[in-house]
């Protein structure tokens, strides 16, 4: 239970940090903090919650972390249905938090409500299909830094470093894609309060690409970087 409670409010600050940066603070007029401080503030919830939960939890935060480790024999398939499931409830009530939050503006509209989107709901405006490859590839990045950060044979102590910068990395790459998600969670809980419903519609991309991007990354790092016996 400890671990799902680490699980529960480190996927809460990652999605209240994130997507509170997207929401409150990305376009406010002249200070707004923009793609480049919203990449930033994705990479640093994920830095820090992996140094406060990192050895209770291991600090996933993301189904697709979840799912890549398990890939990479990293993590026990028994455990992945209560680690998804809190990850999943902490995202939500992170969103539900920014909502109350945001909502107390005047004439506040959620609008996208920072959720991950193609098409027309693409920032950038990419088709389905450059979401697509966008997640994948970048979900499989995430997880061979996650791997290859967290080896025994890597310098100790400097994984969060490494998987919180290579986080900022993906969102400066990718937020005009999709708004990056590379996170089912992430896009889950702030999906659930976006106008129009297209959101929800369209998060069935958001846990696909993820997820097998996820496991292509475990495989390639399993490849390049298990010990010879």
């Amino acid at each position: 239970m400890r671990q799902l409670g680490a699980e529960f409010f480190g996927t809460f600050w990652l999605v209240l940090g994130g997507c509170g940066s997207a929401v409150l603070a990305a376009g406010f007029p002249e200070l707004g903090i923009g793609f480049v401080g919203v990449s930033l503030a994705f990479g640093l919830t994920v830095l820090t919650m992996a140094y406060a939960i990192g050895h209770i939890s291991g600090c996933h935060l993301n189904p697709a972390v979840s799912i890549g480790l398990w890939a990479g024999g990293r993590f026990p398939a028994g455990q992945l249905p209560g680690y998804i499931i809190a990850q999943l409830l902490g995202a939500v009530a992170a969103g539900g938090v920014l909502y109350l939050i945001a909502s107390g503006k005047a004439d506040f509209v959620a609008g996208g409500f920072a959720s991950n989107g193609f098409g027309e709901h693409s920032p950038g405006g990419y088709t389905m299909m450059s979401a697509l490859v966008c997640e994948v590839v970048m979900t499989a990045m995430f997880l061979i830094v996650i791997l290859g950060a967290t080896d025994k044979r890597a310098p100790a102590g400097f994984a969060p470093i490494a998987i919180g910068l290579c986080l900022t990395l993906i969102h400066l790459i990718s937020i005009p894609v999709t708004n990056t998600s590379v996170n089912p969670a992430r896009s889950t809980g702030v999906a659930l309060f976006a106008d129009g419903g297209w959101a929800l519609s369209q998060l069935w991309l958001f846990w696909a690409a993820p997820i097998v991007g996820a496991v292509i990354g475990a495989a390639i790092y399993r490849f390049i970087g298990e010990e010879k016996k």
